[in-house]
């Protein structure tokens, strides 16, 4: 029987959260950049401080307001593409081997220890295994990245034991 570890929901809900402050962001200076010089609008105030009273010139808080707007909209872009891209990320133990993506692939075989030392007090782990060349690789698993790291610790321990 397999056990799965899937992409945790807090890392998920932080790359939301990112996107909405990085929206919000640009929603916000994009206002005070843009729409602030009309007199209907409830930041008038600000856009005599920063231009108005500049004699007419902006200051470096007004070109940054207007210029910054693209730069959050593109890192929401970004972020969403990167959330799109993890959201069916996991780790799995199956019988013969750990499979972490498509790429990487470690057989129970191949590992030479697992360090679980600091797993209870930091979150991660970090397994040490030969590759196909001979050479010593570390990989550090992290509980805050997959839900049910724990599982798929005990799931290693008992099969290379």
């Amino acid at each position: 029987m397999a056990i799965e570890a899937p992409i945790s929901k807090f890392k998920k809900n932080n790359l939301k959260i990112y996107i909405i402050v990085c929206i919000l962001a640009a929603v916000i200076f994009g206002y005070d950049g843009y729409l602030s010089k009309y007199k209907w609008s409830k930041r008038y105030n600000f856009y005599q401080k920063h231009v108005i009273n500049n004699d007419g010139k902006l200051d470096s808080t007004m070109n940054f307001n207007r210029k910054s707007p693209p730069f959050f909209i593109g890192a929401a872009v970004l972020l969403g593409a990167y959330l799109f891209v993890i959201r069916n990320k996991k780790i799995i133990a199956d019988e013969n081997e750990l499979i972490i993506n498509d790429k990487d692939k470690i057989s129970y075989d191949s590992i030479q220890k697992i360090d679980k030392t600091r797993f209870g007090s930091k979150g991660h782990c970090i397994i040490t295994y030969k590759d196909e060349d001979g050479r010593e690789i570390n990989r550090k698993l992290n509980g805050k990245t997959y839900d049910n790291l724990a599982a798929i610790l005990d799931e290693l321990v008992a099969k290379i034991s």
